[in-house]
């Protein structure tokens, strides 16, 4: 393709250098397939941003409760399970009595404030570190700090909350005069970042568990590709939308807490299993509003 365009350049448009029209040699200028493929995906692109148009003032809203019902639904959980909690932490965890009911009692203040916060946009950076915490915390006393899924799951829930710091940043309108603003630049590129990537583990554990089935496996292969192109942020809101529809329908289909028995045994772990995508789905919402930001590239393509 590049001696293509260079002997295109070289006779000034397939002028022939003996005064021909035109070549005749079967030599095209037609576009490679991965031009092809860029351009079908701006094409989808920009009939997304059409469709989004009226729903994009209401993204960052919905994308932050999204991010924080785990948390809300989590701290319902304890306050309505509290005898059980107790009993866990008590009898299987081995922790004392007294750090018991502290150790529940920190995390439902602290996800309920939180929570609270980062959905009124108030002290956004506080809130998100409170969550972090109360994630590092639960993992701790509930002993699942080497347990895979619950790993890959909450990076994905970190990655979330990153996203909603990052658009907080973004949508700070004031800088008191004569303050460098570089450092702070540099920090919310690298909180999108690392935001960006955490996102996508959750969909790790999801192609590592379960049976496979032939729609699986498709879905699977798709949605890597997907999560891959979030990774490098290439046509990010195009591939951040395909995952939103690929884990909600998922979720519905996988999760639907909804239809088992109140004494299944696996309803709790349905109930919860749903939040947290739901979650994750609000960060990829957040990411689709924003965009990928400077390390990626979308925006290299911006610049060259």
């Amino acid at each position: 393709m590049a001696q293509i365009r260079g002997t295109a350049g070289y006779h000034l448009g397939n002028q022939s250098p003996f005064g021909n029209a035109g070549r005749s040699d079967g030599t095209t200028n037609d576009p490679s397939p991965l031009d092809a493929i860029r351009e079908q995906t701006s094409k989808i692109e920009d009939w997304l941003d059409t469709v989004s148009d009226p729903l994009k003032p209401y993204l960052p809203a919905v994308g932050r409760f999204l991010i924080v019902v785990t948390f809300l639904e989590d701290a319902l959980r304890i306050v309505t399970q509290w005898k059980d909690q107790l009993l866990y932490l008590h009898d299987y965890r081995h922790i004392w009595t007294g750090v018991t009911h502290l150790f529940l009692i920190i995390n439902v203040i602290a996800m309920t404030a939180c929570s609270i916060m980062i959905i009124a946009r108030k002290q956004s950076d506080f809130a998100v570190a409170g969550l972090i915490g109360v994630v590092v915390l639960q993992g701790i006393g509930y002993g699942l700090v080497f347990d895979l899924n619950f790993f890959l799951r909450n990076l994905s829930v970190m990655g979330g909350l990153l996203m909603v710091m990052s658009d907080s940043w973004i949508r700070k309108k004031f800088a008191p005069a004569g303050l460098p603003q570089l450092d702070e630049k540099d920090r919310k590129m690298y909180v999108q970042l690392a935001g960006r990537v955490l996102l996508i583990f959750l969909f790790i554990g999801f192609v590592f568990r379960g049976d496979w089935s032939f729609w699986r496996i498709i879905a699977s292969v798709l949605g890597l590709v997907a999560c891959l192109m979030v990774v490098v942020g290439f046509k990010t809101k195009w591939s951040s939308t395909f995952l939103v529809l690929l884990l909600s329908v998922f979720n519905v289909s996988v999760n639907n807490f909804w239809t088992l028995h109140p004494h299944h045994p696996h309803k709790d772990f349905a109930k919860y299993d749903f939040f947290q995508i739901l979650s994750i789905v609000g960060g990829l919402l957040l990411l689709v509003n924003m965009g990928p930001g400077h390390f990626s590239v979308d925006e290299k393509k911006k610049v060259y």
